[in-house]
């Protein structure tokens, strides 16, 4: 019988420099008579450099964009050094090989789609990080077959946020990915990346590698997937923004999606559903402390859970209401929502009087302009940004108390296990001492 596979996920944390390379090498040491599909993400903050290299040259400063990926390429570079005695001439060639398919690109006139240039600038990080973590495992003696996800997960052709096309990536894991298993213990790849049907590159969303292992999950029928975190497992907050948070032993996979949908961090939205559907456990545990047993995803825990508290930062209230005073009727919203699929507005909450319709959305780009624009013939629209919301699952009187003070509660939508509150942050007002009064 043959042995089972197993994906594991390792984010930009894990992979930021050369020691942690190293370290995701003796974690992996551990699981060497396995058979595994890695998944890792970009080094580090490549994404975001990698990004202010896209803004630069969508925004008509080419020499900028070019200065901002020299810079990247040369941290690849010292990383490289860093890792290897001697840096491998296949490894230095193929990362050489892809900063140069993006500095021809920089020489051409932007597309008429931000998206699409965003995803042919950006996508480069996923492959260096790929590239350099394979070379390192063969170097150290874990045998890795190197993988192109893009040759594997196929997608349509929204950039930024590829839609799957389930039937072709299943094909197509099930031909490419045994026969590497075949032959090298290990098969490493990216996540983030996808590729249309006419060989364009895609990406599946910000922080999407975790929904790339729960696709290669689905696609190959495997025993487990790991998330590799910095965190001990899944918390029941965020321990940068809270105190006194506790990890969670067990969680079922509809409490995992609803957290991952209304904003918590520690996996992305989309990665629960497919391994839901398969019945595959997901384990999230600490790339730091790898000895402790994390968090178990699956459909087997219980149903009793702690407040759980997520909070989604840099968000816009847009307030909607129409021109001719009527009320916001169905046919309305039906317009409405044309528009914010067609603008690609994430709608986090939504709340409507007789009067008026508001929607809570990601602040992203210039996205909630572009919305106002499109529907501004028939609806007056107000924009109120730099808010929070709140989504509290499993929520006490004690704790929204002490999550709304010193704060501005503009809108809250309540259901029975889960209270959500778009909030501002306001100053205290406290009394001024007597002598600083002006008589």
């Amino acid at each position: 019988m043959q042995q089972p596979i197993n994906v594991f996920k390792f984010g930009g944390a894990s992979l930021r420099d050369a020691d942690a390379i190293r370290h995701v090498g003796t974690i992996l040491d551990r699981f060497k008579d396995q058979r595994l599909v890695i998944i890792v993400s970009a080094m580090g903050k490549t994404t975001n450099a990698l990004e202010e290299v896209a803004n630069s040259y969508w925004n008509g400063k080419p020499d900028v964009a070019r200065e901002k990926l020299g810079a990247i390429h040369a941290g690849a570079t010292q990383a490289m050094k860093d890792l290897f005695a001697e840096v491998p001439e296949e490894l230095t060639a193929a990362v050489n090989d892809l900063f140069v398919s993006v500095e021809w690109a920089l020489e051409e006139d932007p597309n008429e789609e931000y998206d699409y240039d965003y995803d042919q600038i950006v996508s480069l990080g996923e492959l260096i990080s790929s590239h350099i973590v394979a070379a390192y495992l063969n170097r150290i003696g874990l045998p890795t077959s190197w993988l192109d996800a893009r040759d594997v997960i196929q997608t349509d052709n929204t950039y930024r946020e590829g839609w799957v096309k389930w039937p072709e990536t299943v094909e197509r894991a099930e031909r490419l990915v045994p026969p590497l298993l075949d032959s090298t213990p290990f098969v490493l790849t990216q996540g983030f990346i996808g590729n249309t049907s006419e060989n364009y590159t895609t990406t599946l969303g910000r922080e999407g590698s975790d929904y790339s292992a729960a696709i290669f999950s689905y696609c190959l029928d495997v025993e487990a997937m790991s998330i590799w975190k910095d965190v001990p497992g899944v918390l029941t907050a965020d321990p940068r923004y809270f105190e006194n948070v506790t990890k969670i032993d067990r969680l079922s996979y509809r409490e995992a999606i609803e957290m991952t949908y209304y904003g918590a961090k520690v996996i992305h939205p989309k990665t629960i559903k497919p391994l839901q559907n398969k019945s595959i456990p997901l384990y999230v545990r600490s790339f730091i402390e790898p000895d402790l047993e994390g968090t178990y995803v699956t459909d087997e825990a219980g149903d009793a859970y702690p407040p759980m508290v997520a909070v989604e930062r840099d968000q816009a209230l847009v307030n909607i209401s129409t021109r001719d005073f009527s009320f916001v009727a169905e046919h309305h919203i039906k317009e409405l929502f044309e528009h914010i699929t067609t603008t690609r507005l994430q709608v986090n909450m939504m709340q409507n009087t007789a009067i008026s319709f508001n929607v809570v959305v990601n602040d992203i780009d210039d996205r909630v302009e572009r919305f106002c624009a499109l529907v501004d013939q028939h609806f007056k629209t107000t924009i109120d940004r730099h808010l929070e919301l709140i989504t509290i699952r499993h929520y006490t009187p004690e704790i929204v108390d002490s999550l709304r003070r010193g704060k501005v509660n503009l809108l809250e939508g309540r259901l029975p296990l889960t209270l959500q509150m778009v909030v501002k942050d306001v100053p205290v007002i406290r009394r001024k001492k007597e002598e600083d009064v002006a008589l």
